[in-house]
């Protein structure tokens, strides 16, 4: 019973940082899974779907931008890492994490740098997490289409920083990152 873990959303300016946890199972084969970042949109909504339908569990979590702005984005992230993993049925017996950090809960744990490339569970667990990040500012952009969150999704690229300038802030802004900390000082 060994669950992949992995993140999306610790860079952006906007949102909640989302984890999931995958338990695969030896006999599961989904074709195609790799790090979400180099499947195009199409192709991971597909898997999205499949992994949830054939994993022997699953489980999507986040933290919050308050979450975010208190603990710091490492945190965060381990946090909505270990809401994943503690909410999944059957209970894990091994934790595999992409990257350098561990959630700390009480079970084996191994951080694999790159382990979305290597790990399959992995994989499955960041292709989970970046559309469920994706959708929820899909949703965020529904409310404030002038920033224009279903292009970037909360990344700080040209075009963010600009709406920022020109319409503030929204609740979603970390207001812990550095530009949305100088935008707030500047206006102050």
């Amino acid at each position: 019973m060994i669950c992949g873990v992995d993140e999306a959303g610790r860079g952006p300016l906007a949102g909640p940082v989302f984890a999931a946890a995958v338990i695969l199972g030896d006999a599961i084969n989904i074709h195609g899974l790799a790090d979400s970042k180099k499947i195009n949109k199409k192709r991971r909504e597909i898997l999205f779907s499949e992994i949830k339908l054939k994993a022997v569990a699953w489980s999507i979590a986040s933290a919050s931008v308050q979450e975010i702005d208190k603990l710091n984005i490492l945190q965060a992230s381990l946090l909505a890492m270990k809401r994943a993993v503690l909410t999944l049925r059957p209970v894990p017996t091994k934790v595999l994490i992409d990257g350098i950090h561990a959630p700390n809960i009480h079970m084996e744990c191994e951080a694999i740098i790159g382990g979305d490339a290597k790990i399959a569970a992995i994989s499955a667990a960041s292709i989970l997490a970046k559309v469920a990040r994706d959708a929820w500012m899909i949703d965020l952009h529904n409310q404030f289409p002038e920033y224009a969150f279903n292009e970037h999704k909360g990344y700080g690229t040209i075009k963010h920083l600009n709406m920022l300038q020109l319409f503030g802030l929204t609740s979603s802004h970390r207001r812990s990152f550095k530009p949305v900390k100088n935008l707030i000082e500047l206006n102050v």
